[in-house]
């Protein structure tokens, strides 16, 4: 089973987003440094995001990302397939070319388990997954951490 890291990213940025959200606007260099992605993959994502109207984008300063709508709308299927990623367990991408040009046996089953993966993520919110825990904890072990970074001095910083 394929999802690759362009889909993994996405979905922990937009949940980024989602847990900082009463913030402001959120900058991608901040999400990039919490949750270490590259700040250039991260802006290809948001294009793609954006296009997809699942971000807004503030300009200026102060400027960022937004959601563009509630947390409890914006489901795991749809971030993950506006940055053109598929969920697929075949071994042929869906082509249905996986044994020597043609449909394998089994070919059918990883079709069907590919569709109820997206089903799956289809039914899971970005706010259901704060509501649990483990992901409110982690969120603000990573906010601490950059809270702990800003407060230390350069030379410490460098060391």
């Amino acid at each position: 089973m394929r999802l690759t890291a362009k889909g993994r990213y996405a979905v922990t940025a937009m949940l980024d987003l989602a847990v900082h959200q009463g913030e402001g606007p959120i900058s991608l260099a901040d999400i990039s440094e919490r949750q270490g992605i590259s700040l250039s993959y991260l802006e290809q994502l948001f294009a793609k995001l954006r296009r997809n109207e699942l971000v807004k984008s503030v300009r200026g300063p102060g400027g960022g990302y937004q959601l563009s709508r509630e947390a409890g709308t914006i489901y795991v299927a749809e971030i993950v397939d506006s940055v053109d990623e598929r969920v697929d367990a075949t071994r042929c991408a869906g082509r249905a070319n996986c044994h020597h040009g043609r449909e394998c046996l089994t070919h059918e089953l990883w079709t069907d388990l590919s569709e109820q993966i997206h089903q799956f993520l289809n039914n899971i919110d970005l706010a259901s997954i704060i509501a649990k825990r483990e992901a409110r904890e982690r969120a603000d072990r990573q906010r601490l951490q950059q809270d702990d970074i800003i407060r230390l001095p350069a030379k410490e910083v460098e060391a």
